[in-house]
Order: structure tokens, then C-alpha cells, then sequence
């Protein structure tokens, strides 16, 4: 019996022993973990504490660094770095990190804000089984969510902000029967929302703002827990989306919303926050959202809002901040908007009996709502709803019969004008009342995008002839710039001073405005930085069928050259080597821009170092799209301009239409690095495969390729990773060359080091002010 108990005795020992080897071997396990990631992030700063004889599990945690175990094993990790860290290096491989991190299976928090991480979420990270809570905020991650993603059935909250995610959302997003937070502000997704979020019953938060969205938003109103909704900054609408009452925070600023503000908004008592601005909102504005029992900010500036306020109108003494300007309210502005020197109240562009801010006259506003089909309330009145309908009735038939009046009088003029000249007729007007509204609030929308967006560009609208002929002394030979495939071009001046270009394009067949609507729409979405952005157009059509004669398509005018004339002109000085990598980024942008930053894309634009234009600032522009109107048209009148070097895949079976202007975007690039035009695709080719070979070599070989007005300005691994992106992008095969996403990358690396380089070393290019420059200009890598 002795015997027996020292066996089992010995049995239990040994077990022990092999549970805490086991232990051992699991806390070894996790540490050689952590000291990868460690060395993946390129031993962060706040890091440094972490080595391999510390214990993970008993550390301090910090606001930048925790770890948290449980029963052995770590089950939340959270590194958090700077704000505006830089990305990390070039040999970084988010897969090899996701690889890492896998290797902590019980993880169920992972938190890692700006780390500087860059690349395609791995579908690998569906290892992660166990994960409940994501956030990758500030990073440079790109591409689409993956699939993988969904089959992590437990996730609770999905935060991706502030990166450069894009494409539709999947429709399986919808289908976490557990997400309570969904958290994707700036990042350049697309797309309508998927239907499948109106099953998101645990959902508590949805911000999707500083995106490119669009179309109407799903029902909400089954989610029940839903408090916060953030939508600002896409082009949602035109209805108002139907909501549950329990919203704690509703953002809607900023989108395409045109219809009424309902009712049952006065009943979300729970209601803190609401933002409506910057939306073409009508019909009557209710005063009793001023004083929701819980609101302490309220914006509906901008809209096209009616009804008469009251002096004697309630606040909710917790309202801090209330903007109610550019609107057509009329009456007395509330008392209670002006009793507390905490609050901050804005109510100006309105037709209030107030002098404190600039207002409308009365008439204003009135004629405003009638053009928008509603009749604001001019006083209190006891007239029955007969009577009153009866009123509107009436007055609607007479504003009918005055505008016919109007009308007969106006086409008389017109034909009484167009006696002595062709048989045409500009429909200016008409373009504006039925479809401005919508161009412009897709021009604010575009310019507006935070990452993406046009500076200091007008709205975009209809122009008439006779501004048109008044700007270029009516189409006089000094204004013209040229004639190609795709039309005239003038330079006009406007009667503010600034100057213009204008393409006159001449229609050969009978097609009705209406035809064309849908081409100008997404004429007035190109607005960027780094595009030569559209300001308007104007139709010209004939006047015994209304078919269109001419469309002008009004564009800023860029007078400072072209990109070729300052790379190998021999008539301006040659632009310095970060210049050369500003540039490419900005036509980088300006091509990502094109893809994902409209809808829909436009793709295949047969890109030349001659389309790419300088503006005062030096600031590169694209200022030729492949836009179907003028395919169209070209396919009309024939090519007459030479073509750039053929991208090889473009006659291929199978097409990558974003693929084709990342190979036009290598032939600029390699003439960039070069300083000398190819003339053809076999040229292209030649020098591809030179660049290549040469990239095996040493530093001073590839220096001596270079254009030689930048050979001692640049940076050694500037050069090669510039050298390096033309290659890849001059690849045959489409499949194989970067995405555009991934050229911008590299790009800014390239930025990057060279500014960097140019620090150190205090060279000859040691000021970013280059001699043939402006002295204001100072080199913006970004």
C-alpha cells in the first residue's frame, strides 16, 4: 500500500513538474512574441522597456502601452503611438506582423493607433478567433477590409479610422450578431450602405464620416440601441434616413440630404448632439429642438429651412451652441438664444428682425421658398385649412400664369435678339433651375473631402454665353490656346479678374441637354488639388429643335507650364530633386483621386508629362481625364494628337483599367529620373530594363543615370526607391505592378529620406528654396 501511495505521490510531481515546464514554455512563448512585434514596429521608442526578462504579465501599464493577462495568457495588448508618426520603414510587411500577433491566441483586445503601419490587412488575422475588440486608428493601412475578417463571430467593436481603406463595404459587415461600435471615419471607402446593417441590433455606435458614400441610408429604425450616428462629410440623401429615438449623437452635416426635417425628430428626447449643416434640407424648421430636454449643440446652417421664430421661444438651459444661419427663417430671433454669454448663437443669411448680424430682406426669403415649394409663415393666423388651401391654390396659379408671362416675354427678346445672328439659343437658365442645386452640392462635397479635397476653388456652375464672350472678347483669336481631338481652347478672363480655360467642344449629331446631364455631373466632381479642377459649363443649343450645338466646359486655367517644360526644357530651369518627388506625389494623388475619389471612377487616361501642368506654386495638376463625354466626341471627330508610349496590357484579353494609368504614371516617372523624353513604347521598354539592371549596382552608377541637374542634390535611397517604383510600375505584366496606393507610399518614403538626407548632409539643396523658383515657395513633401 506504501508502495502504491509513493507512486501516485510520484504521478502528481510529475504532472506539476509538466505544467509548470508547460507554463514556462507558454510565458516563453508569448515574451519571443511581444520582442517581435517589438522589432516588426522598428523598436519604437515606447517600447524600450520591453526585453526578455521582463514579465509581460505584471508590467505597469502606461496611456501608451498595456499588456493584460489572464490565467497565464495575454488577452489585450495596447501600443499607441504619437500622433503624425512617421510610416514605418520600407522592408515593414504587415503580413509578417499579423503573423506575429497570431501567435497570441487568446487575444481579445488588440489596440494599435498610430504605429505607423502601412500595407493590406492580412486575411490571417481571421487566427485571431478570439478578438473582440479591433482598433487600428492612424495608420496608413489600404485596400479593402478582408473577407477573413468575418469569421470572427465574436467581434464586438471594428475601428479603423484615419486610414486609407477604400472599395464597398462588405455586405457581411452587417451579420456580427454582437457589434456594438462600427468606427471607420477617413478613409476613402465607396458605395452604398449595406442593407444587411439594418439587422445590427446590439449596434451603439456608427461613424462612417469623411468618406465618399453615398445614396439613400438603409432603415435604421430596428436598432434600437443605436446612440451614436456619424455620417458628416459624404454624399448621402436626398431623404432623411429613418432612425430609432434613442440617438445620443446624429451627424448628418455635409452630405446630400434634400427632403423635409420629420417630425418625430422633436420626440428624441435622449438627443444631445444634432448636425445638419451643409445639406439643401426644406420645409419648416420646428423651434422645439431648441429646447429637447438633453441637446447641447444644434447646427442647421446652410440649408434651405423655413418658418418663423418667436421671441418667446424656449432653450434648453444645457444648449451650448446654436447655428441657425444662411436659412429662410423669418420673425424674431429667440430671446433665450441671447441670455447667456456661454452660449454660443449664429443666425445670420436669414430674414430676422434682427440687426446683430448681416440678414435678408423678408422678400428674400419668400421668394427662396417659393422656388423651393414651400411658403414660410408670415404671422399667426385662424384661417381655416380651406380657406388656407384655397389661398396657396390660388397663389400657385397665379405664379404659374406670371411666369408664362414672363417666359412669352423673354422668348420674344430672344428671338427679337436673334435676328442677326446663327440660330441658337443658351439654355443657362433652364440648366440652373432644374439641376444646379445637386452640381453644386456635389462640387461643396468633393471640395469639402478632407484628404482628397479642392483649395480655394469657386462653386462650380452654369455659365451663360454671353459671360463666356464677354470673358474671351467674343471667341477672339488673342484668347485662343489651341485645337485638338477634343475640341477649342480659350483663355478667358471673368468679370472678378481671374482667369479661365475653356474647351468649346461642337456636337455633330442631335442629342437634347437632357442627354448630357449625367456627363456634366461628373464633370462638376472634379475638384482636387492635384487636378486641373471643372468650374462649370454652359450648353449653347439650336433653336428650332433645342438639340445642343456647343458645350463649353469651363476649367481653372494653369498658366505655369508644363511639367516636361521644367523637367527637360531648355527655356526654364530645371526642377530640383524634391521638387521632382513633390510632384510625382501630387500626380500620385491626383491619379488615386480619379479612382476612388468620385463615383464612379475614372480610369485609362492616357497620361502624359504634357498633361501634367504647373501652377504658380509649382504644384503638379492633371489636366487631361478620360472622361466619356469627350470619348464620345473624340470617336466623332477623330485623334489628331499623338498618343504617349502604349501600356502593353491596355490590348489585353483581360483589362486593369487602374493598372493602365500606374504604367503612364511610370513613363512620367522615369522621364523625372532621366531628364529625357522617350518617344515610344520600345524606348519605354529599353530603358525599363537599363533602370533595372542598373539597380543591382552601386550608388554612384545609378547616380550617374540620373538627369544630371540633380545628380549631386539627391540622396542616394531616394533615387533608388524613385528608381525602383518606375520599374515596378513598367512592368508587362498589369497584375504584377503596384497599386497606386502602394506608389504613393513609396513616394512619400522617398520624400521622406531625401528630406531627411538633405538635413544631415546641408547640401547645395540644403534650402528648399530652388533658385528658379519663387522665393515664397517653400517644397511641401506631403
Amino acid at each position: 500500500m506504501a508502495k502504491g501511495f509513493k507512486h501516485q505521490a510520484f504521478l502528481v510531481l510529475a504532472i506539476i513538474l509538466l505544467l509548470i515546464n508547460q507554463s514556462e514554455q507558454l510565458e516563453s512563448s508569448q515574451t519571443r512574441t511581444l520582442l517581435r512585434v517589438r522589432s516588426l514596429l522598428n523598436y519604437p521608442d515606447i517600447l524600450s522597456g520591453w526585453n526578455s526578462t521582463i514579465d509581460f504579465c505584471n508590467t505597469e501599464p502606461t496611456s501608451q502601452v498595456t499588456v493584460v493577462c489572464y490565467e497565464g495568457s495575454i488577452t489585450q495588448l495596447h501600443i499607441i503611438g504619437s500622433k503624425g508618426t512617421p510610416l514605418l520603414p520600407k522592408n515593414f510587411s504587415m503580413n509578417s506582423f499579423v503573423k506575429a500577433l497570431v501567435k497570441l491566441p487568446e487575444l481579445k483586445v488588440l489596440t494599435l493607433v498610430s504605429l505607423g503601419l502601412w500595407g493590406t490587412l492580412p486575411g490571417k488575422i481571421l487566427h485571431l478567433s478570439s478578438l473582440e475588440i479591433l482598433n487600428m486608428t492612424s495608420n496608413s493601412l489600404y485596400g479593402t477590409i478582408p473577407d477573413e475578417l468575418s469569421s470572427i463571430t465574436s467581434l464586438q467593436t471594428l475601428i479603423l479610422d484615419d486610414n486609407m481603406f477604400s472599395g464597398r463595404l462588405p455586405e457581411w459587415l452587417g451579420l456580427f450578431p454582437v457589434l456594438t461600435v462600427l468606427s471607420l471615419r477617413k478613409n476613402l471607402f465607396n458605395g452604398s450602405l449595406p442593407e444587411s446593417f439594418t439587422s445590427l441590433e446590439n449596434l451603439r455606435v456608427l461613424a462612417l464620416s469623411h468618406n465618399h458614400f453615398y445614396g439613400e441610408v438603409p432603415d435604421l429604425s430596428r436598432l434600437t440601441n443605436l446612440q451614436e450616428l456619424d455620417l458628416e462629410d459624404n454624399a448621402f440623401g436626398p431623404r432623411f434616413p429613418q432612425l430609432g429615438n434613442k440617438l445620443v449623437r446624429l451627424v448628418l452635416g455635409k452630405n446630400r440630404f434634400r427632403s423635409g426635417i420629420p417630425s418625430e425628430l422633436s420626440s428624441y428626447y435622449q438627443l444631445e448632439w444634432l448636425d445638419l449643416s451643409f445639406n439643401r434640407f426644406v420645409g419648416p424648421f420646428s423651434p422645439s429642438l431648441l429646447s429637447l430636454p438633453s441637446i447641447t449643440y444644434l447646427n442647421i446652417a446652410d440649408n434651405k429651412l423655413t418658418g418663423m421664430l418667436f421671441e418667446n421661444t424656449s432653450c434648453n438651459v444645457e444648449l451650448e451652441f446654436a447655428d441657425l444661419s444662411s436659412n429662410l427663417l423669418t420673425g424674431h430671433l429667440p430671446t433665450c438664444l441671447l441670455d447667456s454669454k456661454d452660449r454660443v448663437s449664429l443666425y445670420s443669411r436669414n430674414c430676422l428682425a434682427t440687426e446683430n448680424e448681416i440678414q435678408h430682406p423678408f422678400s428674400f426669403c419668400h421668394n427662396e421658398a417659393l422656388a423651393v415649394g414651400i411658403l414660410p409663415h408670415h404671422k399667426k393666423s385662424k384661417t381655416s385649412k380651406v380657406a388656407l388651401a384655397m389661398a396657396i391654390t390660388g397663389g400657385i396659379i397665379g405664379g404659374i400664369v406670371l411666369l408664362g408671362l414672363i417666359f412669352m416675354f423673354v422668348r420674344r427678346s430672344n428671338a427679337d435678339k436673334t435676328i442677326n445672328k446663327p440660330t441658337t439659343r443658351v439654355i443657362a437658365e433652364k440648366a440652373t433651375t432644374v439641376y444646379s442645386s445637386k452640381f453644386l452640392s456635389d462640387a461643396r462635397y468633393i471640395s469639402q473631402t478632407t484628404k482628397l479635397g479642392a483649395l480655394g476653388l469657386p462653386a462650380y456652375r452654369t455659365f451663360s454665353l454671353e459671360e463666356l464672350e464677354v470673358a474671351t472678347n467674343n471667341f477672339h483669336t488673342t484668347a485662343f490656346m489651341g485645337e485638338g481631338s477634343l475640341g477649342q481652347m480659350y483663355r478667358g478672363r471673368l468679370k472678378d479678374g481671374s482667369f479661365v480655360a475653356i474647351r468649346c467642344l461642337k456636337m455633330k449629331k442631335s442629342r437634347s441637354t437632357q442627354s448630357f446631364m449625367h456627363h456634366v455631373e461628373l464633370i462638376s466632381k472634379l475638384r482636387h488639388r492635384h487636378l486641373v479642377s471643372a468650374l462649370g459649363h454652359c450648353f449653347e443649343c439650336y433653336l428650332d429643335d433645342s438639340s445642343v450645338s456647343r458645350i463649353f466646359l469651363i476649367f481653372e486655367y494653369v498658366p505655369n507650364g508644363t511639367l516636361r517644360s521644367w523637367i527637360s526644357g531648355s527655356d526654364r530651369c530645371s526642377l530640383t530633386w524634391a521638387r521632382r518627388i513633390s510632384s510625382a506625389i501630387g500626380i500620385a494623388k491626383g491619379i488615386q483621386f480619379l479612382h476612388t475619389g468620385i463615383v464612379p471612377g475614372v480610369y485609362s487616361n492616357h497620361l502624359k508629362i504634357t498633361d501634367i501642368l504647373m501652377d504658380q506654386n509649382l504644384v503638379a495638376k492633371i489636366s487631361s481625364y478620360n472622361l466619356p463625354l469627350l470619348a464620345e466626341i473624340a470617336g466623332k471627330v477623330g485623334h489628331g494628337t499623338s498618343a504617349p508610349p502604349k501600356d502593353p496590357s491596355t490590348s489585353a484579353r483581360v483589362t486593369y483599367d487602374d493598372k493602365v494609368d500606374v504604367y503612364d504614371f511610370g513613363v512620367i516617372l522615369l522621364e523625372m529620373i532621366l531628364g529625357r523624353p522617350s518617344k515610344s513604347r520600345n524606348q519605354v521598354q529599353v530603358l525599363k530594363n537599363q533602370l533595372e539592371a542598373i539597380m543591382a549596382t552601386d550608388d554612384a552608377t545609378r547616380r550617374r543615370v540620373a538627369d544630371p541637374t540633380v545628380r549631386t542634390s539627391c540622396s542616394d535611397q531616394s533615387l533608388k526607391t524613385m528608381m525602383e517604383i518606375c520599374v515596378r510600375c513598367l512592368v508587362k505584366d498589369p497584375a504584377e505592378r503596384p497599386s497606386i496606393e502602394d506608389v504613393l507610399w513609396n513616394l512619400q518614403f522617398a520624400a521622406q529620406v531625401q528630406d531627411a538626407w538633405r538635413v544631415d548632409s546641408h547640401s547645395s539643396e540644403g534650402s528648399p528654396i530652388s533658385p528658379c523658383e519663387p522665393q515664397h515657395l517653400r517644397v511641401a513633401f506631403h
